[in-house]
């Protein structure tokens, strides 16, 4: 009779835990967080190269400030009166399409029209102006240019991850416009891209960056316990009621 689970990732032998095989007691004090990270995703050890870059990924993504939808969660929640736990995931929860959520959908995309497999960067942008739809990965509320593309593309380019999905991301961003402004690539898109070169699934892409992120909303949370009082609310100067006046 089949048990209920099964998995290749993670056992134990002889009272040790083991993860597709390496010993953790071994690796620890040996090998990066992030070269771990790596292991447990893809199932192998990456080279210094793949490791080094997403230990850039990581890096760069790890918070953006208190602005967020994640970060204003995270701490509302905490400041209800929640613990620790509950407050970060709340953030996590607050990932969605328009916040960290679009490097799966941007990486099938790359898949889907990256050439020689698919028919290119105009191709994409025909297609998705026809159906109306967001391109995933481009864009962004506050840059016109994402710094921090720029420099996970320098990386790239110095670690030898400068390659077709890349280029296609540039190519797409150098064709996508919205009300006569170019859509620039954003930390989504270039992640997605540099995901694909190193030979993840894009099943990995939503979790890549909620692994980065956690941290930060660790820290917004422990902020919050530490500097903040209990129960945050709007004060009515902030909200513009716009409903029925008062009436019988």
């Amino acid at each position: 009779m089949p048990k209920p689970y099964r998995s290749a990732i993670t056992t134990h032998v002889g009272g040790r835990p083991y993860v597709y095989g390496y010993d953790l007691a071994e690796l620890a004090g040996t090998n990066s967080f992030a070269r771990a990270i790596y292991l447990i995703l893809k199932g192998e050890m990456p080279d210094k190269n793949s490791e080094k870059m997403l230990e850039a990924i990581l890096t760069i993504s790890i918070d953006h400030g208190v602005e967020p939808p994640s970060v204003v969660a995270a701490r509302n929640v905490y400041s209800g009166g929640s613990p620790v736990q509950a407050a970060v995931a709340s953030g996590i929860l607050a990932l969605g399409e328009y916040h960290g959520g679009a490097i799966e959908a941007a990486m099938e995309n790359f898949l889907r029209y990256c050439p020689p497999a698919g028919d290119g960067a105009d191709k994409l942008v025909e297609d998705f102006a026809k159906s109306g739809q967001r391109v995933s990965g481009f864009g962004h509320r506050l840059y016109e240019t994402d710094l921090r593309t720029i420099r996970l593309v320098q990386i790239a380019k110095e670690l030898g991850f400068y390659g077709k999905f890349v280029k296609f991301a540039e190519a797409v961003e150098g064709k996508l416009l919205f009300g006569g402004k170019r859509l620039p690539i954003n930390i989504d898109g270039i992640i997605a891209a540099l995901l694909l070169e190193m030979g993840f699934n894009p099943k990995v892409g939503k979790g890549v960056f909620i692994i980065a992120r956690t941290p930060g909303l660790v820290a917004h949370v422990v902020e919050e316990a530490l500097r903040e009082k209990p129960f945050r609310r709007l004060s009515e100067k902030d909200v513009e009621y716009d409903g029925p006046r008062p009436r019988k």
